[in-house]
């Protein structure tokens, strides 16, 4: 699956737009596969419910992630 990102961070939060489409403000990742896209998800964030956010990216073709800075 090819991916691209859009990736702002503060100091309190981070938001990350994943997109399975290109777009002109996002950078490519690379193209994929479910192994990478899951250790990719778990870099961004490790409590993250990979399944499910695999799932809503390959179904929608886009991921919005709200990551809160502990």
């Amino acid at each position: 699956m090819k991916i691209w990102i859009s990736d702002i961070q503060s100091k309190t939060h981070r938001i990350v737009r994943l997109n399975c489409e290109e777009h002109s403000d996002y950078v490519y990742v690379g193209d994929l596969d479910d192994k990478c896209l899951r250790d990719f998800l778990l870099e961004l964030q490790k409590d993250i419910d990979v399944e499910k956010n695999m799932k809503l990216l390959k179904y929608f073709g886009y991921l919005h992630l709200f990551i809160i800075g502990k």
